[in-house]
């Protein structure tokens, strides 16, 4: 049987953790992140011929650094690389949710979003049209309840695709003003010489304008000294290159 890991993330209350649940059972354990206070949840569930180590990140309603929350969440998605990041929205909630969704598809196109609660949405007279939604971000969108189990296979199938790389994702790519799309491109060569091809370099480029510091951290704690006294100095060119 193949493996394949699946990050769950989503706002709090979005019923992330009820889906993560549902799917693992009691075949789940807790613990910490490391270096962290916040808990981490790993559980394990199989679909098909298929086993998915199931890791639950801390609800959060970005991948910025405003707390540990998020910066859990950011670093397992950048540095683990799960093979799918499930992320969980609020059918009632979408246009507050699909902020995070944006976030996750400029790390990785490897996602599927899900959005929950469907059958709260259709009960307050909600439609939403998933084939819009998923030509618009250009990955699987599947409508599920996870409390009464509604679409959990066909959601498991999609699932199922992006993990084998039957679906190829083309994730909506996001353009900034000039002042920005101007900074992110003279980044981007020095970012990609230091890290290479394996980390989001446009998205890292875009923290690094921003002047985020515990993306160096987390960075430092990644990669080898070479790579981080490289990013040190990217770091001084984007906050030129911003101001």
């Amino acid at each position: 049987m193949s493996h394949f890991t699946v990050a769950f993330a989503g706002n709090p209350n979005t019923g992330k953790s009820t889906l993560f649940n549902l799917l693992t059972g009691m075949r789940q354990h807790t613990g910490n992140w490391a270096g962290k206070t916040v808990i981490t949840a790993e559980g394990e569930f199989t679909h098909k011929d298929h086993v998915y180590q199931a890791v639950d990140l801390p609800g959060t309603y970005s991948l910025y650094s405003n707390s540990a929350d998020e910066e859990a969440a950011r670093d397992y998605i950048i540095f683990e690389q799960p093979d799918v990041t499930l992320v969980v929205l609020d059918a009632t909630s979408l246009e507050r949710n699909l902020n995070l969704a944006l976030q996750v598809l400029e790390i990785t196109g490897r996602a599927v979003v899900c959005i929950n609660l469907i059958d709260e949405a259709r009960r307050l007279g909600i439609d939403i049209n998933l084939k819009a939604i998923s030509k618009r971000l250009g990955v699987p969108v599947v409508a599920i309840s996870a409390r009464n189990k509604i679409g959990i296979e066909a959601l498991l199938d999609q699932v199922e695709r992006v993990a084998t790389g039957v679906f190829k994702a083309e994730p909506l790519h996001i353009t900034y003003n000039d002042e920005i799309e101007k900074g992110i491109a003279q980044l981007l060569p020095m970012v990609e010489q230091t890290l290479g091809s394996k980390y989001p370099a446009r998205w890292i480029a875009l923290r690094l304008l921003d002047g985020d510091d515990s993306l160096l951290t987390s960075l430092k704690a990644n990669i080898n000294r070479k790579a981080i006294s490289g990013a040190k100095e990217v770091m001084g060119h984007g906050v030129t290159a911003y101001h």
